[in-house]
């Protein structure tokens, strides 16, 4: 078992609603890379790049739309392992854009963190076997997202999840 992490530096998230088209380049998602594919979330990350005060409500949850036709964001998935087998059906970490943005489900939220964006920082570790599952590649349950809620300030920061395939 295979572990991964997708990153993300130097980013602003941008303040959407639940079941609102996300904005380009204002997201970090994670999505399977088959219709069987399972994963668990075993770490996120982020870390406060804002020059000012940025009060960020953070949010990971599952997407009830999907992204769709991503671009090749291939950079930003790396295994852990040097010695891990590359994977038939690899999945995707998207950031940018796609023809297809997610929308965050308003139900299915996993995590929500509230951090300052200036210099602050969290790390939420899964103790094991409370790690949060991803099956597939569809809504709701095969993409997760790190997004911004509708209050708060975003602000620069940098992210990783880090995920192992099942």
């Amino acid at each position: 078992m295979a572990k991964w992490s997708a990153s993300r530096r130097n980013w602003t998230p941008v303040a959407v609603a639940n079941t609102t088209n996300m904005t380009a380049a204002g997201f970090h998602a994670v999505q399977g890379g088959s219709s069987t594919q399972v994963l668990k979330i075993i770490e996120l990350y982020m870390g406060g790049l804002a020059a000012a005060a940025a009060p960020a409500q953070m949010i990971l949850a599952r997407d009830s739309t999907v992204f769709a036709g991503a671009t090749s964001n291939a950079a930003l998935l790396a295994a852990l392992d040097p010695a891990t087998a590359a994977l038939a059906a690899p999945p995707l970490s998207q950031d940018v854009g796609s023809t297809t943005l997610p929308q965050r489900s308003a139900t299915l939220v996993m995590l929500e963190v509230a951090f300052n964006a200036f210099g602050g920082a969290i790390r939420w570790v899964a103790r094991p076997g409370e790690e949060i599952g991803m099956l597939g590649n569809a809504a709701s349950f095969g993409e997760i997202s790190l997004s911004h809620g509708a209050a708060g300030t975003p602000g620069l920061m940098g992210s990783h999840i880090i995920f192992e395939t099942i």
